[in-house]
Parts: structure tokens; sequence; C-alpha cells
């Protein structure tokens, strides 16, 4: 099949789902080089919901400040990737799965959203306390979870762990080291729902914390070099 065959055969596709009700691409998408079948399915087909999904994700999260509108459009591509650039994924300004993952929201199904949200607290286990006990790192993963049934925190594990300012291995880039197996089992007991922190949505290293409003927190339990608290 030529280029021209397959340019054809993708604006086709892309035309029959939007009017299922799936947004695809914009004024701002057909004007730019991309090839068209490539983008469709690097784009994999966004529903208008999912797109409203991102926006809405990125506008909570300071990356986006335009209407949540179901389009995507040059402020959406711009707003990911802002969102890529500041946590070290491909900058492509494309919703793929790994980006999906990092915003916590599926392309597919439910399972595969629980399978993401599981590895992405894997990923914030391994990067945050790799060196602590297991109690530890199950610890830090019911601390984020915590976070996620708290109002005063985001309501995904993704908005929790990307947070701007929240968790250091977010700044420093750790949260992208691949987690191990100890890390993996670890999210699992949390998301299984043992807490061995009682509820507390805060931790911090005593030995390396220097901001008094850590401090002043209610301490429930010391687990490593960790302190949890309220």
């Amino acid at each position: 099949m030529t280029k021209s065959l397959k340019a054809l055969v993708a604006s086709i596709m892309c035309l029959v789902l939007t009017i299922s009700g799936v947004a695809m691409i914009d004024t701002y998408s057909l004007a730019s080089k991309v090839n068209p079948v490539q983008y469709a399915e690097m784009m994999e087909c966004l529903t208008t919901t999912q797109i409203k999904t991102v926006q809405q994700k990125l506008k909570n999260w300071g990356y986006y400040t335009g209407s949540v509108d179901g389009i995507y459009g040059s402020k959406t591509t711009a707003a990911v990737k802002y969102f890529q650039r500041t946590n070290g994924l491909a900058v492509d300004g494309i919703v793929g799965p790994n980006t999906a993952a990092a915003l916590g929201m599926s392309l597919t199904s439910t399972s595969t959203q629980t399978s993401s949200d599981k590895y992405l607290l894997a990923k914030a286990i391994y990067a945050e306390a790799r060196g602590e006990p297991y109690t530890g790192q199950v610890a830090v993963g019911a601390v984020i979870l915590n976070r996620v049934k708290n109002a005063n925190f985001p309501n995904t594990i993704a908005g929790v762990i990307y947070q701007k300012g929240a968790f250091t291995a977010v700044d420093d880039g750790q949260i992208n080291l691949t987690p191990n197996d100890t890390a993996l089992q670890a999210a699992q007991d949390a998301m299984n729902g043992w807490d061995p922190t009682y509820g507390c949505i805060y931790y911090f290293n005593p030995a390396t914390a220097t901001s008094s409003w850590i401090w002043s927190r209610k301490q429930v339990v010391t687990i490593g070099k960790h302190i949890f608290a309220m």
C-alpha cells in the first residue's frame, strides 16, 4: 500500500471514528507535518472523554490553562509536552502508553488501568524507598494511597505522585527507574489494604529533613529511616 493510500485510509478511519464520537486531530494537527497514519496510530484514537480527562488532569496539576473541551489542539499538545518534559518522559506531545500511565489513566480497559496504577506505585516506592525494609516500602505506598483518599490531595495515584514538589524522586528523575520485584510486591500489598502507617499522609527522613513544617506534623510511627506523620 502506498503512503498516499495509507494516508487516505487513515483519514477515512478517523472520519468514521469522529462521527462515532471519537475526537481525532484538529486543524493544528492537520497542519502539522506528521504522517496521518503514524499520528492516528500514536494517538490511538483517543475518545473525546479521554482527551477531556487528559486536559482536566493537566489543568489540575498546573500544566494546562485551556478549556476542557475534548479537542486535542495546540494548547493540549503543548501541555502534554510540558508534562512529559517535566517528568522525564519522551517529549512528543502524544498521549501514548507511557504518558497515559504517568497520567494515571488507561487507553484501553479498567484492568489495564489497575495494572498501570500498580506499576506507577511500584516505581514511586522503588525510587523513594528501595533501601528501606519491606514494611517501610509498603508504608510509602500506603502514604500515596492515603493521599488519593484525602480531599486535600489529587484523587489518583498518578496525580499524587506527580503533584509538583510532592516527592524528591520525581524532581530528580529517579521515578523513571525500573522497579524491582520487591517494589512491585510492596505496591500490591499496599493496594490490597496493608497500611503500616495507620493512615499517615506524610513521611520524611529525620536525618535530612530541613523543613520546620514537616517536623510540626503529628508523628505516628517510625519505620526504617522514615518517620510517618499526619
